[in-house]
């Protein structure tokens, strides 16, 4: 686990968007935070990475947003589902399962039980002392992510 503190959104942004550049086939990142930390930004910036030129907007109605850069972002938003059926409903396993993208979960932590069992975890949270500071907190569960792992940690060094 490691963690780093954004100043601004635009540092945030630019983490999200080095990600994208170097992340591969099948990386599955699982967001957790607060309404309004950020996770949408990171998001959008990852998409940019990855090459993706249309709006990325948060899939909080839709549930999954699917969009076309050098690899697919399959943007999924769990906070409106309730009941695990729901997941199989949208087909949320068939795309975790066998992901041929990138997966990208915001407030995976309503359905923890039902991720898989490697991904990488980033937190997102508010610096009290700074309205514009984030704490971004990285974690991998599993070994698939672990040399992806190093590397992101070492992009996130500014």
């Amino acid at each position: 686990m490691f963690e780093v503190v954004s100043k601004s959104p635009d540092d945030t942004a630019a983490i999200g968007e080095k990600l994208g550049r170097i992340i591969s086939t099948g990386t599955i990142i699982c967001l957790y935070g607060d309404l309004g930390a950020g996770k949408t930004l990171f998001v959008k910036n990852l998409a940019k990475g990855l090459g993706i030129t249309e709006e990325v907007t948060s899939p909080t109605f839709n549930i999954m947003n699917v969009y076309d850069g050098k690899l697919p972002l399959y943007h999924f938003d769990l906070y409106r589902l309730e009941q695990e059926q729901e997941l199989d409903d949208i087909g949320f396993f068939d795309y975790v399962e066998e992901p041929d993208g990138i997966i990208v979960i915001e407030w995976a932590d309503k359905f923890g039980e039902c991720l898989p069992d490697d991904y990488i975890s980033l937190t997102i949270e508010h610096v009290e002392e700074s309205p514009l500071e984030r704490r971004l907190i990285f974690d991998v569960r599993g070994s698939v992510y672990t040399k992806l792992f190093q590397e992101v940690e070492g992009l996130c060094r500014f």
